[in-house]
This record gives structure tokens, C-alpha cells and sequence, in this order.
């Protein structure tokens, strides 16, 4: 096959593949959760695997010690939380009045400062604007939603997604080997060095961010319950679950924590309180968690993360959001793999000129390495 045939067959299986997510999307997000339970539980499975435990017991003790644990969360902590929803839902209108109660002498003073008619439109252009942030973010949030309803589906949660963690983390080996055997032959070496350096970059921030985002969120829901912020437990565990894009969550989670704690105390220290929580708990994920768990050579940028989830969820729902980060990082090796191939290659360093020049003292090396690589 010819470049161009090659290009063209994986551009076609590409292009099927992104239709087929779009088409089951909204019934793949068990397959998809399970896909990822399997993924993540992988090596403690290994390690059992290693001490001589067959791997259908290893996979059984792995699975079920997990979901006990996350069901032992979820019994512990879901009341809690849904009444601090409900209770942050009521007073919502209320803090919506106190701000606009804050806000009334400052709009008093720009309408003594600037014409009426250009006041109006003012106002009328910032209505406009705030309306329509409110109605995408409107938008994406429900077509998340509706995009991901098997997650309220009690068979698919219940059922059908440890099922699929189980068959898959028992067969996980199998079924890797099947999928190397599959590799283009010519271009397997390649392949299996770009998938390595994905499952590690993946392995990097999926397992230790997901780590840092447990720490912090029960140390800012633990920290702003101790010091009496209304809704705390729900701010905190909110701040730590976005903390999976890195600096988002703590940002949010001071911005809505400070605000909450202006409308409800009067002292200025206690203002200073909350937000101390929030400084302290960057300063240790800063200094400690990050550079412990998740290292320096992930390789994805928070803002690749935030416009990955955003894209995800937009287009797919809940089953987006699960493939954003692994695509997210499958896109920056395949895009660091073409940067250096051009770099190495003759549409960056130009021509080879018909007579070689000679070369500058300690460069042979490297005018080898060159030609090399431009005559692959």
C-alpha cells in the first residue's frame, strides 16, 4: 500500500469510529466505566498475579474490595450531600438578592457617571452576554445529562458495568497480546512505543491525579465543615472532584467557598479562615501530592484537559467525558511524535545540498542521525 492508501484507510476507520461513538453514545457508558475500572485496577491485579494467585482470583479480590469501598463511601457520604444540595438550592435566591443588593450603589454610580442611553445599553449588552454564557453552560450541562441517563439506569450500574470490569481486567493480558498481534508489522516497534508512552502518561494522571483529587477533597470538606461554612462538605467534595483538571478545582472551590462565607459571617477572619483552607491545601498539593502521585512528564497541559472534557462531554454525553483524558492524551503523543519527525526530517532542516559541506567540529553525529532519519 501507498501513503496515501495507508492515510486513507485509517482516516476512514477514524472518521467510522467517531460516528459509531456519536450513534451509541448514550447506551456505551457502562461499557466504557467498566472499560476504565479495568484499566485503573490492572496492576494491583498483576501484583496479586505475581505472588502466585491464579488470575480469576486475583480479579475477584481486586474488583470486590473496590466496590465494597466505593459503596461504603457512597452510603456514607450520599445522604449528606444530597442534603446540602437542597439546602444550597433554597438559598440560592437569596444569595442571588444579596449580591444584587451589593451591586445596586455601584450601578447607581456608573448611571450618575455615564448617559442614560449608553447606561441602557449597557446594561441591556450585559444581559445579553450573561444570558447566553447561561444558556450554553445550560446547554452542555443538559446534553450531559441526557447523554448519560444509563448512569441512572440501576441494571447498567448494578450490573453491566462489573460484569464488563470483570471479564476485562480477568482477560486483559489475552486481550492486549490479541491486539499487538494485529499491529501492522512494519510499523509495530513504532505503535508499541507510542502506546507505551500513552499508558504511561495515562497510567500518570489517571491514577495519581485521582488520588490527589480524594486527598484534597476530603481535606478542603473536612477543613471548611471544621470551621462551620454552610455547605462545606458539599463545597469541598466538589473542589476536590474538579481538582482533576489541575488549579480549576481549587480556584473554584475558593471563589464559591469565599463567597459563601462573605454572606454568612461577619468577621473578616473568618473570611481569612476559609480561605486559608484553600491556600494550604494548594501549598501541599503543590509541593507534595502532585510532584509525589502524578510527576513532571504527564505531559497534558490543564488546558488541553479543560477543552478534552468540555469537547467530551458536548459531543457525547457522560461516555465523553470518560474518553476525554485518555483521547486528550493519545492526541499529544501522536502530535510530539509528528513534531519530532519533522524536525528530523527534510522540511525543516531543508534540501541535502549535492555536495555535503563540511561539517562543524563534533556534528557528525548528529548530521547522521539527520540523514537518517530523512531517508525514513
Amino acid at each position: 500500500m501507498t501513503t496515501t492508501q495507508h492515510f486513507r484507510f485509517w482516516s476512514i476507520g477514524l472518521l467510522v469510529t467517531g460516528v459509531l461513538l456519536w450513534l451509541l453514545s448514550d447506551m456505551l457508558f457502562p461499557f466504557v466505566a467498566g472499560m476504565a475500572i479495568a484499566y485503573l485496577l490492572d496492576p494491583l491485579a498483576d501484583k496479586l498475579e505475581v505472588r502466585k494467585a491464579p488470575r480469576w482470583l486475583a480479579t475477584t479480590l481486586v474488583l470486590l474490595t473496590f466496590f465494597l469501598i466505593f459503596m461504603a463511601v457512597l452510603v456514607l457520604i450520599a445522604p449528606v450531600v444530597q442534603a446540602q444540595i437542597v439546602g444550597l438550592i433554597a438559598a440560592l435566591p437569596g444569595y442571588a438578592d444579596a449580591i444584587e443588593q451589593a451591586m445596586t450603589p455601584i450601578f447607581e454610580a456608573m448611571r450618575a457617571r455615564i448617559a442614560e442611553g449608553e447606561f441602557d445599553q449597557l446594561r441591556n449588552s450585559v444581559g445579553q452576554y450573561v444570558g447566553s454564557a447561561v444558556g450554553w453552560i445550560g446547554s452542555l450541562i443538559g446534553g450531559i445529562w441526557r447523554g448519560g441517563m444509563a448512569i441512572l439506569d440501576l441494571i447498567s450500574l448494578m450490573v453491566i458495568t462489573p460484569v464488563v470490569a470483570f471479564y476485562l481486567l480477568r482477560d486483559w493480558d489475552r486481550l492486549t497480546a490479541k491486539v499487538d498481534a494485529l499491529l501492522p508489522r512494519p510499523y509495530a516497534g513504532t505503535i508499541r512505543g507510542l502506546i507505551k508512552e500513552v499508558d504511561g502518561s495515562l497510567a500518570s494522571f489517571i491514577r495519581g491525579q485521582g488520588m490527589v483529587c480524594a486527598i484534597l477533597g476530603l481535606f478542603y470538606a473536612i477543613g471548611l465543615t471544621v470551621v462551620g461554612l454552610n455547605f462545606g462538605l458539599l463545597v469541598g467534595l466538589g473542589a476536590g472532584l474538579v481538582s482533576f483538571i489541575p488549579y480549576v478545582g481549587s480556584v473554584s472551590g475558593f471563589v464559591v467557598a469565599t463567597g459563601i462565607a462573605i454572606f454568612q459571617f461577619d468577621d473578616w477572619t473568618m473570611w481569612a479562615v476559609v480561605a486559608g483552607v484553600f491556600m494550604v491545601g494548594q501549598a501541599v498539593e503543590g509541593n507534595f501530592l502532585t510532584p509525589k502521585l502524578v510527576g513532571e512528564s504527564v505531559g497534558l497541559h490543564p488546558v488541553w484537559v479543560l477543552f478534552a472534557l468540555l469537547a467530551g462531554g458536548s459531543l457525547f454525553g457522560f461516555t465523553g467525558l470518560m474518553l476525554a483524558v485518555p483521547v486528550a492524551a493519545v492526541m499529544g503523543v501522536m502530535v510530539r511524535f509528528f513534531i519530532g519527525r519533522y524536525l528530523g526530517s527534510h522540511y525543516f532542516l531543508g534540501a541535502v545540498p549535492a555536495v555535503p559541506l563540511p561539517a562543524p567540529p563534533g556534528a557528525e553525529e548528529q548530521g547522521a542521525s539527520g540523514t537518517a532519519d530523512d531517508e525514513a
